[in-house]
């Protein structure tokens, strides 16, 4: 997955958080590049030239399981040049899970750049409740171990499909 090429797609899914009593997921820094008043979209992928296309869905719910509606999700991320649009809103917008906690983005595979492996950021925000700042990342990345914000609990499952990657995460948040 290092070169972003469909080749070098893992071939087995690595599970992402599981409800039924697991721990909520952690939070992570947001860094220097999010920008706020990002606009409602659920497609990046007409802001970039090529790229790899991913498909990035998931749901959010309680640790017990139930699905939170109307949830807040906040993404940013790089294109495959590796750079955060400081001018726009290339690569960055915010959408609202539906009633049963489903939210679906089409966006493109993000690059490596130096002193980072592979991510997305993401902000969550159930209705009423607290802002959680994560990052969702790629398992199999030769980088994972050497970035300090790196966390396990954090990996999406990804397989390859005829039309890009797939990727898919569930947000686990305490109400």
């Amino acid at each position: 997955m290092e070169n972003g090429s469909p080749e070098n797609v893992l071939k087995t899914l690595t599970p992402t958080v599981r409800c039924n009593g697991t721990p909520p997921t952690p939070a992570l820094r947001e860094g220097p590049y999010y920008k706020p008043d990002t606009p409602c979209r659920t497609s990046f992928r007409g802001d970039v030239a090529g790229g790899v296309p991913m498909l990035l869905h998931g749901t959010v719910r309680t640790p017990e399981g139930k699905p939170i509606g109307g949830t807040l999700l906040d993404f940013w991320q790089v294109g495959d040049a590796g750079v955060y649009d400081d001018d726009g809103f290339r690569l960055r917008g915010h959408q609202f899970a539906d009633a049963e906690g489903r939210w679906r983005l089409e966006t493109v595979l993000p690059a490596v750049y130096p002193g980072r492996t592979r991510h997305v950021h993401v902000k969550v925000q159930p209705p009423g409740g607290a802002v959680l700042t994560t990052m969702l990342y790629f398992p199999g990345e030769r980088r994972n171990h050497l970035d300090k914000y790196f966390r396990p609990e954090c990996l999406m499952d990804v397989r390859e499909t005829p039309d890009g990657w797939d990727a898919a995460f569930t947000f686990v948040l305490e109400l």
